[in-house]
């Protein structure tokens, strides 16, 4: 299912049970064509990797943004005990062969991804190639609706009790070097929608004002409009 980023609080209203793929697989059915925009930020980042990989290998162009946001189960110190844990595997003999440790949020989650994927055949790198991952929010997918995966958010999979980790806070731990400036480009960009927010409003509230004031004057003829049909 998908449902706008803005789900936040209501979310607790939806069954966990819910075929998040499933329900994915029959909306898109309808949209085949369409790029698919999710915003990261509070899913879990397994289940939105599984999720995504479904998606992308049946032919479905996938955007993930706000990586930085996505969530791992379990308390940080031993996320980030594994992680340390896998940045030690490295070829002895010719580290610069692999494998490639990313730091960067959104290179953690497209590498997860992959682990989901045949990607060592030419299936694979298609789908892998219909898939772009993005940490904060660039243009031009500010300016668009984000959507949310019910059946992979962490608010509807994990308990309240249980511990977790923001992808974000492990990268920059590990080496990532641009979680400030993220940050700060974020903050920007939720100026700027606010801006642009509160102008749609005034526009929408000034547009209905309008239509009132001319209301009466327009009424005999939106009366021969419906006799005929045109108007409902």
């Amino acid at each position: 299912m998908l449902l706008p980023a803005r789900f936040g609080n209501f979310v607790e209203s939806f069954e966990p049970q819910v075929g998040g793929a499933t329900i994915l697989n029959y909306l898109m059915c309808f949209l085949p064509f369409q790029v698919l925009l999710l915003d990261g930020r509070g899913h879990l980042l397994g289940r939105l990797a599984a999720i995504v990989a479904k998606q992308v290998l049946l032919g479905h162009k996938v955007v993930v943004v706000r990586c930085e946001g996505i969530n791992i189960s379990g308390n940080f110190y031993r996320n980030k005990l594994k992680y340390l844990a896998f940045l030690r595997k490295r070829m002895n003999t010719n580290p610069s062969r692999g494998p490639y440790h990313f730091r960067a949020p959104s290179r953690i989650f497209w590498r997860t991804v992959r682990g989901m994927l045949p990607h060592k055949t030419k299936r694979g790198q298609a789908a892998l190639e219909r898939l772009k991952v993005f940490d904060g929010i660039p243009p031009p997918y500010d300016k668009r609706k984000r959507m949310v995966v019910p059946a992979a958010l962490k608010i509807v999979r994990l308990k309240p009790t249980r511990k977790f980790a923001l992808l974000g806070r492990l990268a920059h731990e590990v080496g990532w070097k641009y979680q400030a400036i993220t940050a700060t480009l974020e903050e920007k960009r939720k100026e700027k929608a606010k801006i642009r927010y509160t102008k749609k409003k005034t526009v929408t509230k000034l547009s209905k004002l309008a239509e009132k004031n001319v209301e009466s004057k327009i009424s005999k003829y939106t009366a021969v409009l419906k006799q005929y049909g045109v108007l409902v």
